[in-house]
């Protein structure tokens, strides 16, 4: 069956109905080579320990880019106000003129705050607050 509309061309996939049941070609198959297939027992090599002086090489990560991002703030805003912005519209964000202290965000995660500085006529930022080791895994999974 075929729709069309607004220039797209839309098909519908016959439905396919799945059982639980083997097929009939998987039941045959199975009669014919008698027997269900036999197990057989697996040896694994034993595992050795590395040694104290052995170590893995991660020098491969240190060469991956990551996006860093500081963050003055948020807004939630309806998409007709979003719509009605023009040049020299002022966007209203969740935090207080008085707050001194800016997210620092790798790859959308939470490393640290810091506050606003110029360098060399540019803005960075001087960390204030890092977070530990045992956040940054645990926001991961976030």
């Amino acid at each position: 069956m075929r729709f069309r509309s607004a220039g797209l061309s839309i098909r519908r996939k016959k439905e396919t109905k799945v059982s639980d049941q083997p097929s009939n070609a998987a039941v045959n198959s199975a009669e014919g080579a008698g027997a269900a297939p036999a197990a057989r027992s697996v040896r694994f090599e034993t595992l050795q320990p590395a040694g104290k002086g052995d170590s893995v090489d991660l020098n491969f990560l240190l060469d991956i880019p990551l996006e860093v991002t500081v963050e003055i703030g948020r807004t939630k805003m309806l998409i007709n106000d979003l719509l009605q912005l023009g040049q020299g519209s002022v966007i209203e964000l969740n935090k207080p003129n008085t707050e001194t202290s800016f997210d620092v965000l790798v790859n959308d995660k939470m490393v640290a705050r810091g506050e606003i500085v110029v360098v060399n006529d540019r803005f960075g930022i001087r960390l204030t607050d890092i977070v530990s080791p045992m956040e940054r895994v645990q926001q991961i999974g976030r």
